[in-house]
């Protein structure tokens, strides 16, 4: 197992109303977060907040390449990221225990803190298709160039975590420095990743390790 720093490139907050940052994703424009009773769509480059949805958003967020997909609950609500309209609903398979969530592959990707899982299922239905063991608190969860990645926090300890999606085991860990949280997660798609800081009230971008092919 390959294990070394976090490297934080650049952070984003505090944030105006912003006390907490939860759930993270990406629309390959703007990054999405979860802040209690909104969504909020930040410019990276300039670091402002460009639009924002008021609606429960304690948890994770998710985007499919079209709506946005945030965990409410026991429910998760899929939502139209122009009008702020709910368009569905479907049942978080943690039943109010869920964290993260992502998109991949056609399916949601949801992580369930305390019982140390992630669940991929069906974005229609709820319905869970298989389940990953891990070893820790999963927070947030997302995959790039198919390496599935999550989040963890315990206490003032907080990594970012590659595991094999077959095994859950361990393949590479990025350690947070001591009492900067990790909440939600997502990968732009390319170098670097977007961690929610939690009561912090910060999003901060890890830079990605690199690859010498694109197995790693």
């Amino acid at each position: 197992m390959k294990r070394a720093a976090a490297e934080i490139i650049r952070e984003y907050g505090p944030f105006p109303g912003v006390e907490e940052v939860h759930g993270v994703t990406f629309d390959g424009q703007r990054v999405w977060f979860a802040s209690g009773d909104r969504l909020n769509a930040l410019d990276p480059e300039s670091g402002k907040t460009v639009h924002t949805i008021d609606m429960p958003a304690h948890a994770g967020t998710a985007f499919d390449g079209r709506y946005l997909f945030q965990l409410f609950e026991k429910n998760i609500q899929k939502v139209d990221p122009k009008s702020g309209r709910v368009i569905a609903t479907i049942p978080a398979p943690g039943n109010g225990g869920d964290s993260g969530m992502a998109w991949a592959e056609g399916s949601l990707w949801v992580g369930q803190y305390r019982e140390k899982k992630i669940h991929q299922i069906d974005p229609e239905t709820g319905a869970i298709q298989r389940t990953i063991e891990s070893t820790r608190f999963v927070t947030g969860v997302t995959w790039v160039d198919g390496e599935l990645w999550h989040g963890t926090w315990e206490g003032n300890d907080s990594e970012l975590r590659r595991i094999d999606p077959q095994t859950g085991d361990v393949l590479e860990e990025l350690a947070m420095p001591s009492g900067t949280g990790i909440s939600g997660l997502e990968s732009d798609g390319g170098d670097q990743f977007f961690c929610g800081g939690g009561p912090s009230g910060k999003l901060r971008a890890v830079r990605r390790p690199k690859r010498s092919s694109k197995t790693g």
